[in-house]
C-alpha cells in the first residue's frame, strides 16, 4: 500500500451537542419527569385556592399573590425532586452508556475524551435548565390564572408582586425577581450536576449515581442539623438552599443568594475536576 490512510477528522461541535442533545431528549423518562416537575406548581396553585387557613410559610403568602408561585415551587422541588432529575440524566449520560456499552464505542471514536465530557456536561445542564424552564413557567402560568395578583393592588398602584417587606413591585421588576430565582436555582443544579457526573464517570451502575446524590443532600441535611458541626453548615451545599425566597424582599438582599452561589461555584469546580480526570484515565 502506497498511501497512508488519513486520520479520522474528529466530529464539529455542532453534530456532537447536536447528537447528545437528541440522545438526552429522546429518553421517555427524562420527559415523565419534566411533565411530572410541571405539575408540581399547578398542584400547589389548586392546593393553595383549596385552602381556607394556609399556614404560615411562604406558601402562605402566594396566597393572593400569584407572580410568588414560581419562586416558592422552585424552593419546593429545589430540595429533591429538580436534583433526582439531574441526578438521573448524569447517571444515564456516563454510568448508563457504560452499562449498555456504547460508552466504550464513544471513547474508542474520533471525538476526544474532553470533547466527550463538555458533550456530557451539556446534556446534563440542558436537562437542568429545562426542568427548571418548565417549573418556572408552570408556575407563572397557574399564579396567574387560579390565583392572580396581590388583593392590595385593587386600588390601583399599578403593581403585580407584593413582597415579603410588604412593598409592591411592577411587573417588569416581578419577572426580574423571578428571573433571578430561576437563575439561581440552575446554578444550584449545575453543581449538583458535576458532582454526580463524576461519580458516574467512577461507576458501571447508573443507580449508584442517583443513590449517591441523594444520600449526599441527606447527609448535608443530618450534618447541618448537628450544633456541633456548626463551622461546617456554610461549605454545605444545600444550607443555601433557602435563598430563593429572598428574591422577595424588597430591597433584595443579595448576601446569602451570592454565598450560595460561590459554594455551588466550588462544588462545580470540584466535581469538573474529578470528571476530567476520571475520564482521561478511564479504560476503554
Amino acid at each position: 500500500m502506497t498511501a497512508v490512510d488519513a486520520a479520522p477528522r474528529p466530529a464539529s461541535w455542532t453534530r456532537l451537542l447536536g447528537a447528545e442533545l437528541r440522545w438526552v431528549l429522546r429518553r421517555p423518562r427524562t420527559w415523565v419527569m419534566l411533565l411530572l416537575l410541571t405539575a408540581v406548581p399547578v398542584l400547589i396553585g389548586i392546593g393553595i385556592v383549596l385552602s381556607d387557613r394556609p399556614r404560615r410559610s411562604l406558601l402562605s403568602e402566594v396566597t393572593g399573590n400569584g407572580l410568588t408561585l414560581p419562586v416558592a415551587a422552585l424552593s419546593i422541588l429545589l430540595t429533591l425532586l429538580l436534583p433526582l432529575v439531574v441526578a438521573v440524566a448524569a447517571a444515564d449520560a456516563i454510568a448508563g452508556e457504560s452499562q449498555h456499552g456504547t460508552l466504550r464505542g464513544l471513547l474508542l471514536a474520533p471525538v476526544g475524551r474532553l470533547r466527550l465530557v463538555a458533550a456530557k456536561a451539556f446534556g446534563v445542564l440542558v436537562v437542568a435548565a429545562v426542568a427548571v424552564g418548565l417549573v418556572t413557567l408552570s408556575g407563572l402560568l397557574t399564579g396567574a390564572t387560579l390565583i392572580g395578583p396581590p388583593v392590595v393592588l385593587a386600588t390601583g398602584d399599578g403593581g403585580s408582586l407584593l413582597t415579603l417587606s410588604g412593598t409592591v413591585l411592577s411587573l417588569p421588576d416581578a419577572l426580574g425577581r423571578v428571573t433571578i430565582a430561576a437563575g439561581w436555582t440552575l446554578v444550584q443544579l449545575a453543581a449538583v450536576g458535576a458532582v454526580a457526573l463524576a461519580v458516574s464517570a467512577c461507576t458501571k451502575h447508573p443507580l449508584v449515581v442517583v443513590s449517591s446524590v441523594l444520600g449526599g443532600l441527606i447527609l448535608f441535611g443530618v450534618l447541618a442539623a448537628v450544633p456541633a458541626l456548626e463551622p461546617l453548615r456554610p461549605w454545605l451545599l444545600t444550607t443555601g438552599w433557602g435563598a430563593a425566597a429572598d428574591v422577595l424582599r424588597d430591597p433584595l438582599p443579595p448576601g446569602e443568594l451570592v454565598r450560595s452561589a460561590l459554594v455551588a461555584l466550588g462544588y462545580l469546580a470540584t466535581g469538573a475536576v474529578v470528571l476530567v480526570l476520571r475520564m482521561l484515565r478511564r479504560d476503554v
